[in-house]
Formats: C-alpha cells, structure tokens, sequence
C-alpha cells in the first residue's frame, strides 16, 4: 500500500493543476445539486419490528385519510386567577379561537375542549387540540403564524395561552459556536506549523470536503428522507477528522523536508507512510459509523451511512489534495524545525543547543522518557481516574426528548406543564391502544373486553371508549397513565397493556396493540439496548482483525479496544453527569436536565471507537516504525511519542474544539452529542493514547509486538511503515538491523 500511495503522491504534487480542478468541479456540482434540489421536510421516523410501528402501520392501513403522522399541536388555555375556564366570557373566546384556527387550509380538524371534556377537573384550564395534514417540518409558515396569531388573540382577551406539541417545530441551528471551534483550529494549527501557509491547507482541505459532503446530502436530503440532524453529524465528523487527515499528512511532509528530500520526493513519502495511517484511521471510523445499520433504525442507519461518506471524501481529499497544495506552496511549507517568519526559526531537534551543547528533547519525549521509568503508576492513575469519571454512567436513564425536556422558557415548555397541573403528569404522554379484532367472531365485545382489563391495570387514570373504524374491526383506545412519559411507572404499564394484550389473543384471536410517543420511545430504548452487544461485537471485532493487520500484533490491538471502553464510559459518565445530573449545565447551555438521548450510548460507542483508533493508528505506527528498525521497546515508545506526540495533541485539540462548537445548538440531540464527542475525545487522546497505551507498552516490551508465525505469514502485508520505500531507496540504516516481528 505504501509503493501505491507513494506513487499517488507524487502524481498528485505533478499534476496538481489537474487535482485541484477535478475536486473544485465536485464541490461545485455538489453545490449546485444542493442549491437545486427540493427541500426536504422533516425526516421520518419509524423503527421497524417493533409493536409500537406496527400499531403505527395499521392505523394508516385502517383509518385512511386520518393523517395519523400529521403535525399537531395543543393550544392550552389557562383562566385568570379566580376565574374558571367555563365562564362565558372565557368560554366565548375559547369557541372563537378554535373556529379561527379551524379556517387553515392545511388543518384536519380541531377539538371543541367544551364538547370533548377537555377541561380539568378544576375548572381552570382546557385545551384544543389542532391536526393538520402534513408534518411539522412540511408545515407552512402561514399556518404556524396563524397558530400564534390565534394564541395571541386569546391572551389579549385576558387568558394565558401556551402551545405545545410539533407543529411550531422549528428547524435546529447550531449557532456561531461552530466558527468558534474552526478558529480554535486555525490557531492551534498556526502554533503547531509556525505559518499562516501551512496552517491553512488542512483547513481548505476540509472544508472543501465537508462542503461536498453536507452539499450532497442537502441534494439528496429529500429523495432519501434525509432530516436535519444528519447533515450536521456529518458536518461535525467531516470537520474534525478531514483538518486531522491532513494535518498528518502536512506534517510528515515537513519531517521528510527536513531530512534533505526534494519536495515532490517529500509529498511522495508522506502520503506513502503518514498516508497509510489515514487510510487505515479512516476505515476503522467508516467501519463504526456503517455499522449503525445494524441496529435497524432507518434514521441512525442514514446518518451513520452519510457521516461515514463524509470521512471517505476526507480521507480521498488528504491523499490527493494535499500533495496538491503543497506543490502550489512550494517553500511557503517549510521543513520541520524552521518556523519561517510568524513565530521565529526555531531549532531542530538534532541541533546542537547553546556552546555545543545537546538540544533539549521536546515535550513529547520527556513525557514519553518519564511514563517508560513510572509504568505501573501511571496505568492506575490513568485507569483510577477513568474510572471515577465514569462511575455517573451507573445512573443513566435513557429516553427520547419530548416538550418536557424544553427549557421553560419556551412555549411548548410551558404548554406541558400546564397540562399536568391540570391533567395530570401522564396526559402527556397518553397511550394509544389498536384492537386488531378482524379476525375476532365479536369485535365490539373484544373492545369492551379490552378496555375493562386495561382499567383494572395499575397507574391507569383515564381509559376512553374505543373508537371503531368504519369496517367496525379496529378501534383505538386512549389510555392516560397516572404517571409521566419518561417514569419506569408508565413504562410498566405499557408491559402490562400488551401482556393483558397476550391474554385477549388467546381467548379472542384479536391482536392488542400499544403505539404514541410514550410507547414508541419505550421500544426505541429496548431495540437499541439488545442492540448494543452484537453492534460492539461486529464493530470492535473488524477494527480489531484490521488493526491486527496493521500493526501485526495481538496485544496492541487487544490493548487498543480495552482503551477505548475505559474512554467510552468516562464520557457517557460526564455526559450523564451534566445532562441528566445538571453539573454545569448553566456553562454549557444546558437548561433542562432529563434522561438522555436513547441513541446516545450506541451512537458514542460508534462514532468514538473510529475516532480513538484514529490516535492510535498515528501514534502506535510511528512506535513500531521505530521498533522494527532496531529500537529497543522502551526506546521506541520515546521516539514515537517525539515525532508524533505534538501532532497527536493538535490533532485532538482540534477535534475537540470542532465538537464543541455543536455545543450552542439549538437542537438537544447535536448539543449532547456535540459535548459527548468533545469530552471522549479528551479522555481517549490525552489519558488513554498518551498515558495508557505508553504505559502498557513499556510493561508488555516486546511481548506487545509478539504475533504467531503462522499468523505472520498469513496476513498481508500492507506495509503502513512504508518499509519497501526505504528498501528502494536504500534508506535503511546500515547499523541497524530489521527485527522480525
């Protein structure tokens, strides 16, 4: 691979003319794809297989024309103090409002709270429930304007008026934060390379990649179903690992600058050895993120599918593009150790210091030099300290994000929680019961039937009468817990609805089924739960059969995933400890605590597995590099760590500060992933690649690059180190002879 690429290189440090038209024309078709196609409204979501959808799936088929996944929304009226809402004056401009909101050309119907006994107990609030045609996202701007004018026009009249449900949901923006996160990269660039040129081309480079990328999901955001949130994940990951990808690559090139190539030479060499690394980084992330498919969620398996399309273009753009540009950069690219102008020349490392004397070794190496002599004590603290991170993951409650989980500044916020005080806390999450009775010989009994065993159930407030279809062989019925949407009291009661469900089955062949919000959040958290051990089984297992071949070693690799389940759950443990237990959460913007994302664990396993191989692949390669030319373990350990300690901490401060620029979206879900990725990345770059891996290392010595002999010659050879390249040019040290591992 090293011979190919090498020669990739070079073609692309010749031909750059032709390299950089060829990737202008695609951002430029992607952009015109993207400015183009139709826009894309709100992205299903369904999850196949489970009760929930299949409830879902047979109202549409039974109820037609009923716009079962149309938007909706709850205008709530609250009476003025000492007033009831069943005044006249209060009824009257209740009544007016729902006859005004009923005018929209995109409304299905509206509920009289007077007619459907929607008022509570105390007289004091009520509501009117809108259904209209199409989703949230589908909705037009006329139509949310007149659901506030309408609200606004009861308020005048003196009532406190909220709305809640989808119908005012808005599409996510992430803020400016993000540009704060790229200029965070710029500058942590500029320090690492010393010139404005050279800081500049991993930065054009990824943008360029992430703007193909984000343009061509854009362009076909409408025919796949594509949402919002997928988009921005790819935008996230394309960022962080295409400014890494490069900055990699940027800066072997400077190190075979400085050892006396030409640079067309040097272009050639760095995108044969550091570019191998990229390539092999990149699958292990494009591994993690395709593997999302296979917990069969469409939404999770389209953003795993478009993000990991994203860091294949990343990965393409370094090997090409690069070299590219720094064939325009000519001398702008300075060796490793001249820093040019900006920041002043500084010494090479193996220049002499002041009066002859040996030059200081860098950072890398005397944290290398001190973890080598300290092993043992640094692997606990490294592990102790993880550990205690992740001790909050213990607590983790999962759900997916309703109006509940709203900052209270917000009117859907509000809405909620003037529902349950005047409803209670489970009519916000009602339950909606399907009775399947077609093949039953007495569908109206089976739904008498129904409905008295769910009334019998405990935690059960309200149960209506079923509701029959017009064949009179299906009926829903509404169920109200006692209890919230998110409790483990309503999720008992949803098991005890279908195993009451299981009984009816037996005796009347009707099939009891139980969908809405709740429930389908419920199976959302259960199917990616059981899905949990066969993705880690599927992902970790290829990464490991691939890391295997790069680095021809059992212990590494081993050594390598072990790593990333420590950094893992110290993230799910921070994230759990600001999202859920609230600390910091003013500093981060986090104005409602609650359990978090469903997705996120699976999610964070995915995206951080790739992402953590990436610093291992760069680091650990650089270490074998060292030992397969004669270093002793120990040794080589400290040469890896000098060449490649200062680029790895670039790389994850960069990393870290593209994810935390997601933090200042307005959408939940990308601001906990957003956090999630940033903190794991600190936690797996900085305490496991650089404390960890060395320690571990330094203890097994030459055990860690032991592999069977038959497992040696069984391998390919993919030679990441770029061996053959030294063989045909006769770079090999004379004095050192190649070890055998």
């Amino acid at each position: 691979m090293a011979t190919f690429l090498y020669k990739l290189g070079r073609l692309s440090f010749r031909r750059r003319h032709f390299v950089a038209l060829i990737w202008v024309a695609l951002l430029t078709l992607a952009g015109v794809g993207a400015a183009s196609a139709p826009a894309a409204g709100n992205s299903s979501f369904s999850i196949p297989g489970t009760e929930a959808q299949k409830a879902f799936d047979l109202l549409e088929q039974r109820f037609p024309g009923t716009s079962a996944d149309g938007a909706t929304a709850r205008v709530v009226f609250k009476a003025p103090s000492g007033e009831k809402m069943t005044d006249p004056g209060n009824k009257a401009t209740v009544q007016d409002t729902v006859k005004e909101l009923s005018d929209g050309s995109e409304v299905v119907r509206v509920t009289d709270p007077y007619q459907a006994k929607a008022v509570s107990k105390d007289g004091t609030i009520a509501y009117a429930q809108v259904s209209y045609k199409v989703s949230g996202m589908e909705l037009d701007d006329a139509a949310k304007d007149a659901l506030k004018d309408s609200a606004q026009d009861a308020r005048k009249a003196g009532l406190t008026v909220e709305i809640g449900g989808d119908a005012l949901q808005a599409v996510p923006h992430t803020g400016s934060s993000e540009i704060i996160g790229i200029a965070v990269a710029a500058v942590v660039l500029v320090i690492t390379f010393g010139s404005l040129v050279a800081a500049g081309l991993p930065l054009l480079t990824a943008l360029i990649g992430v703007g193909i990328g984000v343009s061509a999901i854009t362009g076909l955001a409408s025919a796949l179903d594509l949402g919002s949130t997928t988009s921005t994940l790819a935008m996230m990951i394309g960022l962080a690992v295409g400014i890494d990808y490069a900055l990699f690559i940027v800066s072997r090139y400077r190190a075979e600058l400085a050892e006396g190539r030409e640079r067309e030479e040097a272009a050639g060499r760095a995108v044969g050895t550091a570019g191998s690394a990229v390539v092999f980084a990149g699958l292990t992330v494009v591994i993690a993120l395709v593997g999302l498919s296979v917990v069969n969620i469409p939404m999770l398996t389209k953003m795993g599918i478009a993000a990991a399309g994203t860091v294949a273009i990343a990965v393409l753009i370094a090997l090409t593009m690069i070299p590219a540009l720094l064939g325009y950069a000519g001398r702008k690219v300075k060796p490793m150790g001249e820093k040019g102008k900006l920041l002043g020349r500084a010494k090479k490392q193996d220049e002499p210091g002041e009066q002859g004397k040996p030059a200081k070794p860098n950072l890398g190496t005397r944290w290398a030099s001190f973890v080598v002599r300290r092993p043992l004590a640094v692997l606990l603290l490294g592990v102790i300290g993880l550990g205690a991170a992740a001790v909050p993951a213990a607590s983790l409650e999962l759900g997916l994000p309703d109006d509940g989980s709203q900052p209270t500044s917000t009117t859907q916020r509000r809405a909620y929680d003037l529902l349950s005080e005047g409803f209670g806390p489970g009519f916000n999450g009602p339950l909606m019961v399907v009775v399947d009775a077609k093949d039953s010989d007495d569908p109206k009994a089976v739904f008498t039937q129904t409905g008295d065993e769910i009334k019998g159930l405990k935690d059960v407030v309200t149960v209506t009468p079923a509701q029959p279809n017009k064949a009179g062989d299906t009926a829903t019925i509404t169920v109200i817990p006692g209890s919230q949407p998110s409790s483990v009291t309503t999720e008992n009661l949803v098991h005890g609805i279908r195993d009451a469900g299981a009984d009816i089955k037996a005796d009347t062949d009707a099939n009891v089924l139980v969908t809405g919000s709740t429930a389908m959040n419920i199976d959302v958290s259960e199917k990616l739960n059981d899905a949990l051990v066969p993705y880690l089984v599927l992902v970790v297992g290829l990464a490991f059969l691939l890391l295997i071949v790069v680095f021809r070693s059992i212990l590494v690799p081993l050594k390598a995933a072990l790593g990333f389940l420590l950094s893992v759950m110290a993230a799910l443990g921070a994230v759990v400890a600001v999202f859920q237990w609230g600390w910091l959460s003013g500093l981060m913007g986090v104005e409602q605590t609650g359990p978090v994302m469903s997705m996120m664990p699976i999610f964070m396993v995915g995206v951080v597995f790739g992402l953590a191989m990436d610093y291992e692949v760069f680091l650990v390669t650089r270490m074998r590099e060292a030992y397969v030319h004669g270093e002793k373990p120990g040794q080589a350990v400290v040469t890896g760590f000098r060449h490649g300690a200062r680029v790895v901490t670039a790389a994850a401060v960069i990393m870290m500060a593209v994810f935390a620029g997601f933090i200042g979206s307005s959408e939940s879900m990308v601001k906990m992933i957003g956090f999630g990725l940033a903190i794991a990345v600190f936690f797996d770059a900085f305490i496991v690649r650089m404390a960890i891996v060395p320690a571990v290392l330094a203890l097994l010595g030459r055990k860690a690059w032991w592999l069977p002999r038959w497992l040696d010659r069984a391998l390919p050879n993919v030679d990441v180190e770029g061996e053959a390249l030294r063989a045909a040019s006769g770079d090999d040290d004379g004095d050192r002879e190649l070890v055998r591992v």
